[in-house]
């Protein structure tokens, strides 16, 4: 498992009965987590300091209930990136911590081929929520083409990128259907020599277009190395869909590339597995999601 255990803006404080303590700067949260089946508490008092708690719905959904006034946003940074944090509606704050295992991989990778070959490298982030992956690969010095299907989403992604001080970067927002926008990229012929992914179990595209994962993502996958480049650097899959193993996703990466015409020099490795946030103060690891990657 990867663990994201270089934050100094965030930390799990304490997990127990499908909720965890979270510190998200200066502001303490408690969020409903379906994997912390556990129920006893480690450091039973400090889910005293709580600022908010959100609370599931039986009828689904639910809401957040206010112990210490929050403002509608503040900030975190993780390392030289800024992210605007505000609490949604369905207990998303707009980040997921866990990423900056991919984030940190993501820049190395970009850093070094730029400086070691020389070149541009043009990344596609596909479901590109509020931008982390984007703000994380501007900053690497690649230029990003950020698509997803919420206009509030991208506007959110655009605010983090200006936070970071990212604005003058070259990036292009797209709202649309991920399908849809890959579709039209094959026609017009333009390549990336990375592609990310986080794709959702469940959507709904800017025109109602409906996502399903487990019938959709070899589909996306396939059409995606049509606009891989002959010269790649990586591509990478990150997912939270429940009862999908990452070694499903590499098996995924593996038969499409067989398909794609790539550099002779250049022979995929390949990389699947789970990625997780430690707990402060003990040895445990939260497990919040799955990647499989290929890179070059």
């Amino acid at each position: 498992m990867k663990v994201a255990n270089n934050w100094n803006d965030y930390e799990i404080l304490d997990m127990a009965n499908g909720e965890k303590l979270e510190r998200w700067n200066n502001k303490i949260l408690i969020r409903p987590d379906p994997q912390i089946i556990w129920k006893e508490k480690t450091f039973p008092k400090k889910w005293e300091k709580a600022d908010a708690r959100y609370a599931r719905s039986n009828t689904g959904g639910g809401h957040w209930n206010i112990k210490t006034k929050l403002p509608p946003s503040w900030q975190i940074k993780y390392k030289n990136l800024t992210f605007n944090i505000k609490p949604m509606g369905f207990k998303h704050t707009g980040i997921f911590p866990e990423q900056a295992v991919n984030w940190d991989w993501m820049m190395d990778k970009i850093s070094k081929t730029i400086k070691e070959e020389k070149r541009e490298v043009k990344v596609l982030n596909l479901f590109a929520y509020t931008g982390g992956a984007t703000v994380a690969c501007l900053a690497a010095g690649a230029s990003v083409c950020h698509v997803d299907s919420s206009k509030g989403m991208v506007a959110w992604a655009k605010e983090n990128v200006e936070s970071s001080g990212l604005k003058e970067r070259p990036v292009r927002y797209i709202i649309d259907d991920v399908i849809k926008f890959v579709n039209r990229e094959i026609r017009r012929g333009n390549k990336y020599d990375a592609i990310i992914m986080d794709p959702p179990s469940y959507g709904r595209g800017a025109n109602g277009e409906v996502w399903k994962f487990e019938e959709n993502i070899p589909e996306l996958v396939s059409l995606c190395m049509q606009i891989l480049s002959e010269n790649p650097v990586f591509f990478l899959i990150n997912s939270y869909t429940t009862g999908i193993s990452s070694t499903v996703l590499e098996n995924i990466l593996r038969m499409n590339i067989n398909k794609k015409t790539i550099n002779k020099q250049k022979k995929p490795i390949f990389e699947n597995g789970e990625i997780g946030l430690p707990m402060t103060g003990s040895n445990l690891i939260l497990p919040c999601g799955i990647y499989a990657k290929m890179y070059f």
